[in-house]
């Protein structure tokens, strides 16, 4: 099942997507409410009841009326938190052979993830940037996952039961704010706080079972064999596939639940797949040859992911109408 949040004259309504078409949920069945975050909450029950609709809906034995005028938003578009992770060696790895740095042990040993800016969650559509966000302007190539019912010190072998679905997500970046505060070693911020973009819709992990795969040697949870890619104004930069996973979501959310709840409606997002940002690209384009040309997004650049039984999530860069920079204000 594919889930979908989106807008009719200013109002956020929950549908399923099938064959091309919204279908309010609410309308076929008045027990499902309007909206994710409180579908979220009704947990495995409301779940079923929308699987339901769902089904008659795709075998013609429920005439539901299709939405015409609609606005897509964010699947889950007000997350209880956003937490993202950094699951993928490959990606780890090259950033550190860029910068002529050894690869990190402790990536092994532990997963890890940071807090971002759960206000900041956009959907398809255009991401307004701030002039200091285009002092190299990034995207991260990722995939997330939405949990869907509340839980504390889950051990990683049951953490799979709390996946309500999976999304594509885009971790907007601006590197030059990035690297500048990383270096008083507080981790991301402002340069990571101004966009995450997830979509198009949430898709159900029994939707996925004919991509299963066995996850990495000495790891416990689900993993997939999904192709990711990611298309800059039509042309393909970044392509890699969940099954490189080292760390599995059941890991990470292991390790995000211990000690306190995880919530429905948290976002967990996986971290970079390897190739998949023009960070990585650019550093070991110029490892390999100092005359290589980097590239970062600009104003009107179309960025578009797309991950096998997912979906494809397109965003369109734009820039505010400022000159306000608070780079120009360093002391």
């Amino acid at each position: 099942m594919k889930l979908v949040s989106y807008k009719t004259e200013d109002r956020e309504h929950l549908g399923v997507f099938v064959n091309g078409h919204i279908y309010n949920l609410n309308s076929c069945d008045k027990l499902i409410p309007d909206n994710m975050n409180e579908f979220l909450h009704g947990g495995e029950v409301l779940m079923e009841r929308a699987k339901l609709i769902d089904d008659q809906i795709k075998e013609g034995s429920l005439e539901a009326k299709e939405e015409i005028f609609y606005e897509i938003l964010a699947p889950v578009p007000h997350p209880t938190s956003c937490r993202d992770g950094y699951a993928f060696r490959q990606h780890v790895a090259a950033a550190r052979r860029n910068r002529k740095v050894d690869m990190i042990p402790q990536f092994d040993e532990y997963p890890i993830f940071y807090f971002t800016n759960h206000n900041a969650i956009q959907g398809t559509g255009e991401i307004e940037c701030m002039p200091d966000h285009f002092d190299k302007l990034d995207f991260e190539l990722e995939l997330a996952v939405v949990i869907g019912k509340k839980g504390r010190n889950i051990k990683a072998a049951e953490a799979d039961e709390y996946i309500a679905g999976y999304m594509v997500m885009n971790d907007m970046s601006a590197r030059t704010l990035q690297m500048e505060e990383m270096l008083l070693n507080l981790g991301p911020a402002k340069g990571k706080d101004f966009s995450t973009v997830i979509g198009p819709w949430l898709v159900t992990p029994d939707e996925l079972i004919q991509y299963k795969v066995a996850p990495k040697e000495g790891h416990v949870g689900n993993a997939y064999d999904l192709k990711m890619t990611c298309r800059v104004n039509g042309i393909e930069v970044s392509k890699g596939n969940a099954a490189d996973m080292d760390w599995t979501f059941a890991e990470i959310i292991e390790r995000c639940a211990y000690g306190v709840d995880i919530l429905p409606g948290d976002v967990i997002g996986s971290g970079t797949v390897g190739t998949g940002c023009f960070l990585e690209l650019n550093g070991t384009g110029l490892l390999n040859d100092p005359n290589y040309k980097v590239q970062w997004l600009q104003p009107g650049d179309v960025v578009e992911m797309e991950i096998t039984g997912l979906g494809a999530l397109t965003n369109t860069i734009t820039r505010a109408d400022t000159d306000f920079s608070i780079l120009a204000l360093k002391k």
